[in-house]
């Protein structure tokens, strides 16, 4: 059959022939759209890595803003008179607001432009951030609330941001790219308590650090409207028709499908572990550290502030350099090791985190006694721990197809705040309160109330790591179907079952023009 002599009434709307097993473009009828073949996209590798620089840039910003207030914890409560109980609702208030929010940036996320969702979180963040700055001590309601809108801003980053570099890099690349990407969590969380205390100590107010971000902030958002791309859904992948073609599933359907993913469900499990120990010390360890010093005799108590900062620029210095030694440890680990054993991120997880469990406990123990013993072991703790970022967020990005990315990050970031660093900050500082309250009111017993309430954070370090042992067994059979084209989500299967029909379509016509010449 000649293109001379084709029958336009026998042809699909795109030329495509209609056999008998063929199907036309009317979707409402329940047969599949028409086909379609989108332009390939690419992206310059400097331009990615540019893009990836920016992206690192925000995220210290993003982490920055986590623990700037653990910095200068003390001025904070003698400036609003806070109990222990009330300043890690600080904290809770911060995650909780995060963990609401964080679902719905993902769906925006997976639906509409990352990068207008990511300058919209930024503006939020810092616009809050700095009127924080200007309340007065008699509304520190409104401080409380303020601390939820910088959440609420740095949840649209936490969310979208690694699915980007997904669609930028791919196998070894993003393996790297997202090690540097994650070194940014301890290291942003270090320079946190570092500028905070750095500043109070030059200004002689702790209002000050809140001031400075902001201008931070904003160099941010203009480099990433000028610098950063948004690239297609699984772009990298070479899955650019799948992740952006289509029908597209409901958020419900997206949910189903990673309810069913047991890689991602451990996975959350065990980033919910770890959530929960390193927001339970991120928040309280500066000011465990100053009553230890106390206790030993190396300071005076603080009665007025600004109190002294030297404890939160020394955990801010551990967390900074044990930070990029662990996330570079682990993610060169794990790209190793995936050489010889392809179950070699969970078991890198598992691992570090059953070594990081007696260090810990043993920094706590050892702290009334020996005070540097108890820094090694921290340091050693929090080195152990980091190893984890890079390789957790890689595990996600392998076992989750490209077009439910977005809100695969949105439900580990909710279930691992809510379960884990939303809570832990108040549920050590209420226990500590608690046991304080049948105590004589001596700085010893207040120290000792602390560090008992933070001796559950390592069991739960081991349960973390029973989770990723879990992973272990389901990650090649989830990798497996998330790199099929056409699986994991309803509408997924629809387009599979769509190349079926085209295919047989195809057939028929061949078979027609062959018969019929």
């Amino acid at each position: 059959m000649s293109a001379e002599s084709r029958d336009p009434a026998s042809e699909g709307p795109q030329g495509w022939p209609l056999g008998s097993g063929g199907h036309s473009g009317n979707s409402g009828s329940g047969q599949c759209p028409p086909p379609t073949t989108p332009a390939a996209w690419s992206l310059p590798l400097w331009r990615a890595y540019v893009a990836a620089a920016v992206l690192c840039y925000t995220n210290l910003l993003n982490y920055m803003n986590w623990f700037i207030i653990a910095g200068v914890l003390l001025d904070v409560q003698k400036f609003f008179q806070i109990s222990d109980s009330h300043a890690g609702l600080l904290q809770t208030v911060f995650i909780g607001c995060l963990l609401l929010s964080a679902p719905v940036f993902g769906y925006l996320g997976d639906r509409h432009s990352r990068k207008a969702t990511l300058s919209f979180g930024i503006l939020l963040w810092s616009g809050a951030g700095l009127s924080s700055s200007f309340i007065s001590p008699q509304y520190s309601w409104l401080f409380f609330l303020s601390r939820g809108v910088v959440g609420t801003g740095t949840a649209s980053y936490s969310t979208i941001a690694p699915t980007i570099l997904g669609d930028l890099f791919v196998k070894d690349q993003r393996t790297r790219v997202l090690a540097i990407f994650y070194i940014f969590i301890p290291v942003g969380s270090g320079l946190g308590y570092v500028l905070g205390s750095a500043v109070k100590e030059l200004t002689g107010n702790w209002r000050w650090a809140l001031r400075i971000m902001p201008c931070l902030e904003a160099v941010a958002l203009v480099l990433l409207i000028v610098l950063v791309p948004d690239p297609p859904r699984g772009a990298a992948e070479k899955q650019g028709a799948l992740a952006t073609g289509g029908l597209r599933s409901s958020w419900c359907e997206d949910v189903r499908y990673l309810w069913r993913n047991w890689s991602f469900v451990w996975s959350t499990l065990g980033v919910t572990a770890l959530a929960f120990v390193t927001g339970a010390l991120g928040f309280w360890a500066p000011k465990f550290l100053f009553e230890a010093r106390v206790v030993h005799g190396l300071q005076l108590p603080c009665f007025r502030q600004p109190c002294n900062s030297e404890d939160s620029l020394i955990f801010g210095a551990l967390t900074v350099v044990t930070g990029i030694i662990g996330v570079v440890l682990g993610a060169e680990a794990s790209r190793r090791y995936k050489k010889v054993n392809s179950r070699a991120e969970p078991l890198i997880c598992a691992s570090s985190l059953l070594a990081a469990a007696p260090c810990l406990y043993l920094a706590l123990i050892l702290a009334p006694t020996t005070l540097l013993a108890s820094y090694v072991f921290l340091a050693l703790g929090e080195l152990l721990l980091s190893c984890n970022w890079a390789v957790v967020a890689d595990i996600l990005l392998s076992v989750v197809v490209p077009r439910c990315r977005g809100t695969a990050e949105a439900l580990q970031i909710t279930v691992g705040h809510i379960l884990g660093d939303a809570g832990s900050p108040y549920l050590t500082g209420l226990i500590s309160s608690a046991l304080r309250a049948r105590r004589p009111d001596s700085y010893l017993q207040r120290f000792l109330s602390l560090q008992q309430s933070f001796l559950c954070c390592a069991f739960v370090i081991v349960l973390g790591a029973g989770c990723f042992l879990m992973v272990a067994l389901h990650l090649e059979r989830d990798q497996a179907q998330a790199q099929q084209p056409g699986t994991g989500t309803p509408d997924g299967k629809d387009a599979a079952d769509c190349k079926v029909g085209e295919s047989q379509s195809l057939l028929s016509g061949t078979r027609a023009s062959t018969e019929n010449p």
